[in-house]
């Protein structure tokens, strides 16, 4: 019995006896209205597809420039497709392989929601769980938020909390607790009914549900998914990743437009959402499991009753632009959406800015699912294969240069960050004030305690846990500036820091123009 098969049988268990009694059939006209596609997909077709791939990555790796990239196509239950291209490091021979190792970055949410799905399943956790009666020091700004707050809340992203909450702490290395006790802090927008999508919000549910199946996420995510599965590659811890022999290595983009080697992504902090590690061979078992419903072989992994609200819309993430434009959803730890053909496609994508552009795509009605990982930070290469892969196994023919769509979309990533990019200091410039007037340390209660110091004769910022110094250059009187790159700021970005009171006397407080963007960044001295 084919994957999609068995998909039918156990979700048709779950519904009317009047539906159950239908065989399954694969011609639409027996399907019901709602499982009818547009496009009948001939015989053939799909290999067809399968077989024009290497044209595809080819074309692809050659217009975006990415080091490496990695393809796996599963069909039926099958793997039919499993290939690597290009090297693992720019400038190295070593070659990526169906087993190269490579962080997966936000596609691990979707498999973080497998792992919450088989809690689910087992009756440790439910979708609908409160977070007050699993974690509950765990709070939000609104108590009466904190007090509804749900797992589905925070793995949908409608918690009400801001854009990337969290990840400016965990860029000034912040750990996982830290970040997590101090989204407290920060405004709400309307709950339930407004989207903004949250990595600390989905580890803040993750951390719940491990903590309360008695463990911590990383074995959890080991033992009741890669391990019943056979993922022997696959980790969230980022040691193992680093211990991996046939590993990628991550290439930023350098302000010159090459790929380089420049950093390493720590994931550990947010885990849950960004820290997976995995080969597309590991990962085709995964799509295979995904697309069976939660079966593995002879074993039931994750239930589908506890699967199945994870891949269905959950939240609106793209509402219609238009009235012709088809709406985007998430459901849990899940893209879901409307392909032109009719079909649903579950997918996600995931980007490190320091490295890695990935994303996966199923399509359920067809049994049949793409991973494609890079080790480029991200320029819309993974998602222009899966779709131009999608649109030949759908409809025969690729409908666009998806590539050119893709890149224009993330560019805007690349953005220098900082009002004083481009500019030199002014002509007639004050002076800074004198050290005296401004070494000291100066306390935020979002962004904790940042020193400054004089070092060399200059002055130097000094923030977060263990401190990351930033060597500060005069700009215009108690304006100064310094380089601030990080996953969230790319090559290049700068930002001002301004003492305030320090023309007359000592400084009293100071602001951070990259800190202030999404959380309050006046800092007063201590």
């Amino acid at each position: 019995m084919t994957s999609a098969s068995l998909t039918r049988r156990l979700l048709l268990g779950t519904a009317s006896s009047a539906l159950m009694l239908l065989p399954f059939r694969s011609f639409a006209q027996d399907l019901p209205p709602a499982e009818t596609p547009g496009v009948e997909v001939p015989e053939g077709q799909i290999a067809e597809a399968v077989a024009k791939l290497d044209d595809i990555v080819e074309r692809i790796k050659a217009e975006s420039s990415v080091p490496g990239i990695a393809v796996a196509v599963v069909h039926k239950g099958e793997t039919v497709y499993a290939k690597g291209f290009g090297v693992r490091k720019v400038g190295a021979d070593a070659a990526i392989t169906p087993d190269t190792v490579f962080q997966l970055a936000s596609v691990s949410k979707s498999i973080g929601s497998t792992v919450v799905a088989s809690q689910v399943g087992k009756g440790v956790v439910s979708w609908n769980s409160r977070m007050r009666d699993l974690l509950p020091w765990f709070t939000l700004s609104d108590p009466d938020v904190t007090a509804q707050l749900t797992i589905g809340d925070l793995y949908s992203h409608r918690s009400g909390l801001p854009s990337h909450a969290g990840d400016d702490l965990e860029d000034l290395g912040f750990g996982r607790q830290t970040v997590l006790e101090r989204l407290r802090l920060l405004p709400l927008a309307p709950f339930r009914i407004s989207y903004a999508y949250t990595n600390f919000g989905i580890t803040a549910a993750a951390e719940a549900v491990a903590r309360t199946a008695g463990s911590d996420w990383a074995t959890l995510s080991e033992e009741v998914i890669y391990k019943p599965l056979g993922m022997a590659s696959t980790s969230s811890r980022f040691a193992d990743f680093m211990a991996a022999e046939n590993r990628a290595i991550p290439h930023a983009r350098d302000t010159d437009g090459s790929y380089q080697p420049l950093f390493q992504r720590q994931t550990d902090g947010q885990s849950p959402a960004g820290g997976v590690s995995s080969t597309i061979n590991d990962m085709a078992v995964w799509m295979k499991m995904a697309l069976a419903m939660g079966h593995h072989e002879d074993t039931q992994v994750v239930a589908p009753k506890a699967l199945l609200p994870a891949l269905s819309p959950q939240a609106f993430s793209d509402p219609p632009h238009n009235a012709d434009s088809r709406p985007g959803f998430y459901g849990f730890g899940f893209n879901v959406g409307i392909e032109p053909s009719g079909r649903v496609k579950i997918s996600h994508s995931g980007a490190f800015m320091m490295g890695t552009g990935t994303c996966f795509s199923l399509i359920p009605s067809l049994d049949l699912g793409i991973v494609v990982l890079t080790n480029a930070a991200p320029v819309g290469a993974a998602e222009s294969i899966a779709a131009s892969f999608t649109d030949l196994a759908q409809l025969g023919r690729e409908t666009r240069n998806w590539y050119s769509g893709y890149s224009r979309l993330f560019e805007p990533f690349y953005t220098i960050r900082g009002r004083t990019v481009g500019q030199d200091a002014p002509a007639a410039a004050v002076p800074p004030p004198p050290a005296k007037d401004v070494v000291g340390r100066y306390a935020n209660p979002y962004f904790g305690t940042v020193e400054i110091r004089e070092e060399d004769g200059g002055l130097v910022l000094a923030a977060g846990p263990e401190p990351i110094l930033f060597p500060l250059q005069p700009w215009d009187g108690p304006v100064m500036t310094f380089d601030f790159v990080n996953e969230n700021a790319p090559l290049g970005s700068r930002s001002t820091l301004t003492f305030e009171g320090a023309a007359n006397g000592p400084a009293q407080s100071l602001e951070i123009e990259l800190f202030s963007e999404k959380s309050p960044s006046r800092f007063e001295r201590v």
